[in-house]
């Protein structure tokens, strides 16, 4: 296959080219700057992409955008989030609409933000989209998808719940704490969190490259848990106490009071009923496996 990645320096987007050259495919890396072998220019900014690049491809998958916790939620930044999700797919969904020879399918970014603050409620791909400015933010990446979907290609949405890895992303940013003991709940510890390990996420999207679906598919385990609970299962992989809860008032002092409430105090119980339904089988369903399996930590 020839595959067209953007976002391939991220987190998800390194991973992802590294199983598709390992697997024999021809991976094709969109980058903003000059590029290199392998790599073509695209800068959404302004507009431009050598559109030649994707011209034949078997498949797109979109997954550049700002990072969503790297910076206080100015109005700049909240602007930047946007533009950096909405801009990018626009053009790369007009530019393979206007293609001779499209690609078969575009697969592109979006998060279980989309569904906001839920408490306990139960979502699947049939819910309704939530309120607040993820929400608001992945609607509106979503929607920029319409003129590939318009012009027959298959689209799919990837909802996709916190990405675990060591090297990058939220829990590489809680290691240091948990292994010097310092690890403890968020608040009150009662709000979900829907995750998925590096490993699943990439084998998905490879999942999703082929299988006949479009439209919003969840980018999680099937068994999410609570903030508390992930918190007491990360400390009993690594033996090390979790005992002290983290108040609110510290990470609002640190990061503003709505991307830490939008990040670390609220969240959404997010089940993959599309993906299992459609013949994927995670190879890490449980917390307590995935940790085991990222950190390098066998049972006890």
């Amino acid at each position: 296959m020839h595959v067209v990645v953007t976002g391939s320096t991220g987190l998800i987007g390194t991973a992802l080219v590294k199983k598709l050259s390992a697997d024999g495919h021809d991976v094709t890396r969109l980058v903003r700057r000059t590029p290199r072998p392998g790599e073509a220019r695209w800068n959404p900014t302004d507009g431009t992409i050598e559109s030649a690049a994707l011209e034949g491809a078997d498949a797109v998958v979109h997954l550049a955008g700002a990072g969503i916790g790297d910076h206080r939620w100015t109005a700049e930044y909240k602007r930047e989030l946007v533009d950096s999700r909405v801009l990018g797919t626009e053009l790369l969904a007009s530019t393979i609409a206007s293609l001779e020879r499209k690609p078969a399918v575009f697969l592109s970014g979006s998060a279980i933000g989309v569904y906001g603050a839920r408490g306990d409620e139960e979502l699947d791909e049939h819910s309704s989209v939530g309120s607040g400015f993820l929400a608001d933010l992945c609607v509106q990446w979503e929607a920029a998808t319409a003129p590939a979907s318009e012009a027959g290609v298959r689209v799919a949405h990837l909802r996709t719940g916190i990405v675990l890895a060591e090297s990058a992303g939220a829990l590489a940013k809680q290691l240091p704490l948990f292994k010097l003991g310092l690890g403890g709940k968020f608040g009150n510890g009662s709000q979900w969190q829907s995750w998925i390990s590096l490993d699943d996420e990439v084998r998905a999207i490879l999942h999703l490259i082929t299988a006949p679906v479009h439209g919003a598919v969840n980018l999680t385990a099937p068994a999410p848990v609570t903030q508390g609970t992930f918190t007491k299962t990360l400390g009993k992989v690594l033996h090390r106490p979790t005992v002290l809860p983290i108040p609110k008032f510290g990470p609002k002092l640190l990061l503003g009071g709505e991307l830490a409430n939008a990040l670390l105090f609220t969240g959404q119980k997010v089940l993959p009923k599309v993906l299992l339904e459609n013949g994927f089988t995670f190879q890490h369903a449980t917390l307590e496996h995935a940790l085991r399996s990222i950190l390098g930590r066998a049972a006890a």
